[in-house]
């Protein structure tokens, strides 16, 4: 079953437009891991599930420089609402054998 969702617009006036999201998208998928490249143009994020001896890429999501800033301002600001509620939430140490962020030429 799809879902309509209404989500602001592009425009400066604040008017919304309706965006579908299909079924295989809308149950989201599960990550534990993400590395994050870029070149000159764009950011790579590449999330994955990891689970003992295999790896599996869940997804990518490419944006531009300026709709990442838009990203980091929405997850921080998120993240503070959700401690101001939730409590303090404490940095899982990162994982042994992780790659670090890249870039691709």
């Amino acid at each position: 079953m799809s879902e309509t969702k209404k989500t602001p617009g592009p425009s400066a006036s604040g008017s919304s437009i309706q965006v579908k999201v299909t079924d295989d998208v809308v149950g989201g998928v599960y990550s534990n891991h993400m590395v994050v490249a870029h070149t000159r143009e764009e950011f790579f994020l590449d999330f994955f599930t990891m689970l003992p001896q295999v790896g599996k890429m869940a997804s990518r999501v490419i944006v531009s420089p300026g709709h990442l800033k838009r990203i980091l301002r929405a997850l921080g600001e998120n993240l503070g609402r959700y401690e101001a509620r939730f409590g303090t939430i404490q940095e899982a140490p990162e994982p042994p054998s992780s790659p670090s962020s890249q870039t691709i030429n």
